[in-house]
């Protein structure tokens, strides 16, 4: 991620780019008070982005925070409707055209064309690989330990400046990265977070593939599979690798990545997937019954929403049709 991007900030900090930006900020947002209050004034609120962005002077407001039980419990942090349109402006017009290019092919998270059905399918077909060129091989799963809260901030704008050039585009970063509460971590629910955190892993990416020159590697987000020809290699690539986020990323892995014979199949993305089938987690079967139970106390209380529960189901059937169970 060498290539430096220089001499486009100005062409992209226009007022028919920043309304683009809100339009699909206000995507399914149509109604809310906060997004009619800000169209009421529309040209002048956006004018007054690009005025403090341009003179870089743009902070940030201040975030609600939530919880959220799926599929684990999470805070979830949420700004006003002003920066979600300038975080659409970053993800649009700097990070998908000048940063997503550069990553490996296999990272499958919060990517266009990409997601956990893709990264399902891909794993399928390494271990198919891997089992006709090693026989009996070994399966390196690793996860990292509370991965978004514990970004280094420092050492993720020290990637963004091998990227970009622009010192009011930089500065603009500095904002969106450093301007909350916490001393580690980026928030999740900010769009830009999910971009952050894939060049952040990207690193990782780059050193597995380039330095490691590790054939079968698949990534989504902070959950990752390395395919290896025996236990000897999955020992000593774990422990590299375990050494390489300590040092260079400053992350810890979770105490559950271990490596292990190909025979016991492996876990990921919401399946037990084996090299002849693919199977529910019981822990996706679990989560979904408590959703049932969930619907029908709310059923009862008067409170069902019957459209998340269309999504809800099929979202849940689009993921078990993929299953051989």
């Amino acid at each position: 991620m060498s290539k430096l991007v220089k001499n486009v900030f100005y062409e992209k900090l226009t007022f028919e780019k920043m309304y683009e930006a809100y339009e699909r900020a206000r995507k399914n947002k149509t109604f809310r008070e906060e997004v009619l209050k800000f169209e009421y004034y529309l040209e002048k609120n956006l004018v007054s982005i690009i005025t403090d962005i341009k003179k870089g002077k743009y902070k940030l407001g201040k975030y609600r925070e939530f919880k959220v039980y799926e599929p684990k419990e999470r805070i979830i942090k949420s700004l006003p409707f002003r920066d979600r349109i300038v975080h659409q402006w970053v993800v649009y017009e700097f990070l998908n055209p000048y940063v997503v290019p550069k990553f490996i092919y296999d990272s499958y998270a919060c990517l266009k064309g990409k997601g956990t059905h893709k990264a399902v399918k891909r794993i399928e077909h390494f271990m198919y690989l891997a089992k006709q060129r090693y026989g009996n091989y070994y399966i390196i799963k690793m996860d990292v330990k509370k991965f978004f809260y514990n970004i280094n901030r420092n050492i993720l704008m020290k990637i963004i400046k091998r990227n970009f050039k622009d010192k009011i585009f930089l500065k603009l970063c500095e904002t969106l990265i450093f301007d909350d509460d916490s001393a580690l971590g980026i928030p999740i629910g900010n769009y830009t977070s999910q971009y952050f955190a894939n060049m952040y892993l990207n690193e990782l990416d780059q050193y597995i593939k380039h330095e490691l020159k590790i054939k079968y590697y698949v990534r989504y987000m902070d959950d990752f599979i390395l395919l290896v020809e025996n236990k000897k290699v999955a020992k000593k690539v774990f422990n590299q690798v375990e050494i390489f986020l300590k040092e260079k990323l400053k992350l810890k892995l979770n105490h559950k990545s271990r490596y292990y014979p190909s025979r016991m199949g492996v876990n990921f993305c919401g399946y037990r997937i084996f090299n002849t089938h693919k199977l529910i987690r019981n822990r996706s079967k679990k989560r979904m019954r408590l959703r049932i139970k969930l619907w029908n106390k709310l059923y009862h209380e008067g409170n069902l929403n019957i459209n998340k529960v269309k999504r809800s189901i099929n979202s849940w059937y689009s993921h078990i049709k993929h299953a051989d169970s």
